[in-house]
């Protein structure tokens, strides 16, 4: 991680797709929170969960679905959601792959 440090990234090139599969790539661990980078070949996706950390995520390329709550949310390339601590979530590649930026933000 510490080779990441000091450049620009291309965040569209910086993880691939693989075909069923989710793909993620850590760009930066604190004890505060992370960064993740992510990749969603299409129909995959991260089954319901919580995070005991505030979550903001950048959509990087494609739309994904977040379901927040039980409230379902399209997010589309440059556009971001946040979603609360302790809340439960999950995401979805609904229509097609999707790449997106999650940013773990702990107290």
């Amino acid at each position: 991680m510490d080779e990441l440090k000091g450049k620009p990234l291309n965040l569209k090139t910086l993880v691939d797709y693989a075909d069923g599969a989710v793909i993620s790539r850590t760009l930066l661990k604190k004890e505060s929170g992370n960064i993740t980078l992510f990749s969603f070949d299409t129909g995959q996706g991260l089954s319901e969960h919580t995070s005991p950390f505030d979550a903001v995520v950048e959509v990087v390329e494609g739309e994904g679905t977040f379901i927040i709550a039980g409230n379902p949310q399209t997010v589309k390339a440059g556009e971001l959601i946040i979603m609360p601590a302790n809340v439960p979530h999950d995401v979805q590649a609904a229509k097609a792959p999707f790449k997106m930026l999650l940013i773990m933000l702990g107290k």
